[in-house]
């Protein structure tokens, strides 16, 4: 059976750790999504601080015909560091604001226009109420990472996350599709 471990980091530098040791015991970057507010965005929007990419790389990309610009100039600096970001999306959640989303996660939230991302998480077994509380918490800035793995690995997933400094770490069992 599947499990759906999520966690919430409060740090970049937290969430790229916990991706890197996730990668290092045998996590693929297809079973690991991350979630965050694209805070480059949202500063150009007046929304908030900027983040500076850690890869200090000008990515030219665009998802859907939108250029990512800046944003995913921060994921590819978790990317570079977990082989996990390097292909993150611009996304814009009606009542969010402009997110990064990479992973699995992101195709569902591509789509995402009334559900937001709770709606997402459903889909991958997070029931709806849980689900507000973590999209509260990226459009508060922190990062949402969801990893998808095996019942025997879900333990020791669980432990690298809150090892990593996430909180709201949380296992449940993935929908089947």
């Amino acid at each position: 059976m599947s499990k759906t471990v999520i966690g919430v980091f409060k740090s970049r530098g937290q969430a790229e750790k916990a991706i890197e040791e996730l990668h290092n015991y045998g996590i693929g970057k297809d079973e690991i999504s991350v979630v965050a507010k694209d805070e480059g965005r949202a500063k150009e929007q007046g929304q908030g601080r900027g983040l500076e990419s850690r890869s200090g790389m000008d990515m030219d990309m665009s998802v859907g015909g939108q250029d990512v610009g800046e944003g995913v100039g921060w994921g590819g600096g978790i990317g570079a560091a977990a082989g996990i970001l390097a292909g993150a999306g611009a996304l814009a959640i009606p009542g969010i604001g402009p997110i990064l989303a990479a992973g699995p996660l992101a195709a569902a939230l591509t789509g995402a226009v009334t559900g937001g991302i709770a709606g997402g998480l459903v889909d991958y077994g997070i029931p709806e109420t849980r689900g507000r509380e973590y999209e509260r918490k990226v459009k508060e800035g922190e990062i949402l990472t969801v990893v998808k793995c095996s019942e025997d690995k879900s333990r020791r997933v669980a432990d690298i996350l809150r090892e990593n400094g996430a909180t709201d770490v949380e296992t449940h069992e993935a929908k089947k599709h």
